[in-house]
């Protein structure tokens, strides 16, 4: 990774992003300095309107800053063209969303291997046997998304996101539509994906018990970074929250 050395995987420096204009304009991030680890596990906390969701849209590339700077790797996002935005999150990003974004006419096996087909990249079959298996959908690759279950559909989103070995994967409520039984499931293997092949993880969430997963917290407030909790558990989180009014 180009930041390796580093231990850097992403970071904003002095972030700022602003919605509309004049009396109307809504600022989201204000000035925000954050980095997250390379191969490690990072949730983001914090109150409803904090910039959570802004700032992983952001630093992801999905987004825009109004001003400051936002890098994955050593690469200033601010520096590229749309197009070379594009191949950066082909290449070096995955994504899992609140909503599954499967393709229903696909089977779960074609879903997985979309974003290597789509860049025209064989499939490394030994690293998609790995990733199958620790999700534990080998006995559903053929299965059509409405064939499967939330969990199983959730986990097949997270399987696509890993499949091209991006080194950073940002995920967004990717458990605000499962249940306990299938959020610890797909947590657990966001914790392995840390763990033993040494992905970078960013998770935004609201559920202490989600963020107790990773090995750090970082928590907003009004757009800016407030604190941070290494080896987090879930009462600290929720003591921490209630502390911040949410």
């Amino acid at each position: 990774m180009d930041n390796v050395a580093n231990g850097v995987a992403a970071r904003t420096v002095e972030g700022v992003k602003v919605y509309g204009e004049g009396h109307l304009a809504v600022r989201a991030l204000d000035r925000i300095n954050v980095s997250f680890d390379t191969g490690r596990f990072t949730a983001i906390m914090g109150p409803s309107g904090s910039g959570k969701s802004t700032l992983l849209h952001c630093i992801a590339g999905l987004d825009d800053l109004t001003g400051g700077d936002a890098y994955i790797g050593d690469i200033r996002l601010g520096d590229l063209t749309e197009k070379e935005l594009t191949l950066l999150r082909r290449k070096k990003v995955g994504f899992v969303f609140q909503s599954f974004n499967l393709i229903p006419t696909l089977s779960a096996r074609e879903n997985i291997t979309l974003p290597l087909d789509i860049a025209g990249e064989d499939v490394d079959v030994e690293w998609f046997d790995t990733v199958v298996e620790t999700m534990g959908l080998g006995d559903r690759l053929h299965h059509r998304p409405v064939e499967l279950s939330g969990g199983q559909q959730q986990r097949v989103a997270a399987a696509r996101a890993l499949v091209s070995r991006p080194e950073i994967v940002f995920a967004d409520e990717p458990s605000g539509n499962l249940d306990s039984r299938a959020t610890d499931e797909l947590l657990s293997f966001l914790r392995r994906a840390a763990d033993e092949f040494g992905q970078t993880i960013v998770m935004v969430t609201h559920d202490p018990m989600a963020a107790a997963f990773a090995d750090k917290v970082v928590f907003l407030a009004d757009g800016i970074c407030i604190d941070e909790m290494a080896r987090p558990t879930s009462d600290a989180i929720l003591d921490h929250m209630k502390s911040l009014g949410d």
